[in-house]
């Protein structure tokens, strides 16, 4: 059958709207009817080449939609089941799922490479074969994809808003409850304030953190977390260093989550210099995968107990909160409505890019049109 899909052919070159041949699932596979797509900012990491990929690629990778078809052998859904796309599969069998890390299930390894288990390639095109950017390629009107990415959800539940929680919500969220552990009574620093940082922001205030320090050179992100949860606002990490020390009457935070577009040295050394004794700093945003990002003083890190963690996907197990999350957006403790700022059709793929790098979004979503 055939597809629309926004596909990037090389780094640093503008996305391309093509239209495709997708083949028909096969053993554990679905076709998904995608209907949203959210904007992250990992599709860029792609486009820009910070993150290396097989290409072509189709992008995105939170996407929410309808099972059509289903292939053999597929237990967890059925055709009409409303799904969200979890950007990290999870299999349930391999050493990390079976212990309760689905984040970091061996599925995800073929990720950046966009191949279906068996080295398998569903998309075709002028280009020969084409990759999908977390074994989704949510940029597409239809995909195949198996069934180890999709969380079957409650069909009452609005998929324009349920698509964020494939990716950006859990990641923030998680990155606070899971990674860093915050409690009642916590000071929590979150490091830029994008579709991740915002949801650490949400998860740090319902987690009964005392005060939420968001760090966002753009008013209009602080506005934002002052909106949603945070206590105190500031530009850098700089002009929040003193306050956070009057603040916590010199103990300084007890963790500070790192969710800027970019990783970078400063930001690290920022975090650390934030956090007191027994701090925890937490590693969400990223960068190039072989950028040296992290110097710091390790007799410092000793003395003080203070730790580093990275965290992918918050440390969530997509299968249970997935649901959990959505479960608590229906009971108004997470805000989605409120961090969406604008919606794209397919080919404004660019347009939603350069807002979301402008800083204009929180967050964008794709809505397909069949």
């Amino acid at each position: 059958m055939k597809t629309l899909a926004a596909v990037v052919h090389q780094p640093g070159k503008p996305i391309e709207i093509e239209e495709l041949e997708l083949d028909k699932p096969r053993d554990g596979e679905v076709l998904i009817r995608y209907l949203y797509a959210g904007l992250c900012h990992s599709d860029i990491h792609i486009a820009h080449g910070d993150l290396e990929a097989r290409l072509p690629m189709v992008l995105g990778h939170e996407g929410a939609g309808v099972i059509e078809e289903v292939g053999p052998g597929v237990t967890r859904v059925k055709p009409g089941d409303h799904v969200v796309c979890s950007f990290i599969p999870n299999c349930g069998v391999c050493r990390y799922c079976a212990t309760g890390r689905q984040s970091i299930c061996d599925m995800g390894a073929t990720i950046l490479e966009g191949a279906l288990p068996g080295e398998r390639f569903p998309v075709s095109g002028p280009a020969g074969q084409y990759g999908t950017m977390c074994i989704l390629g949510t940029f597409s009107q239809w995909g195949v994809i198996h069934q180890n990415s999709v969380v079957k959800v409650d069909e009452s539940l609005p998929l324009d808003k349920a698509v964020l929680v494939g990716c950006g919500v859990p990641t923030g969220w998680g990155s606070v409850v899971n990674t860093a552990e915050v409690t009642a009574g916590d000071t929590v620093v979150v490091l830029g304030v994008g579709g991740i940082g915002i949801n650490a922001v949400q998860a740090a205030a319902y987690a009964g953190a005392q005060y939420v320090v968001a760090i966002d050179p753009l008013a209009n992100k602080r506005e934002k977390a002052l909106e949603l949860g945070a206590t105190h606002a500031f530009a850098s990490g700089a002009e929040a260093l003193e306050p956070v020390a009057d603040l916590t009457h010199g103990q300084m935070a007890d963790a500070a989550i790192l969710s800027p577009g970019l990783l970078t040295t400063e930001n690290v050394v920022d975090g650390f210099t934030l956090v007191g004794k027994a701090g925890i700093v937490v590693l969400t945003g990223l960068n190039k995968l072989d950028e040296i990002n992290v110097q710091l003083p390790g007799t410092v890190m000793t003395l003080f107990r203070k730790q580093l963690r990275g965290s992918l996907f918050g440390d969530c197990n997509p299968t249970a909160d997935i649901p959990r999350l959505l479960g608590l957006y229906q009971s108004g403790a997470l805000k989605l409505d409120e961090i969406i700022t604008r919606t794209y059709r397919l080919e404004e793929v660019n347009r939603g890019y350069e807002d979301l790098l402008d800083g204009a979004n929180v967050r964008g979503v794709v809505v397909h049109e069949h």
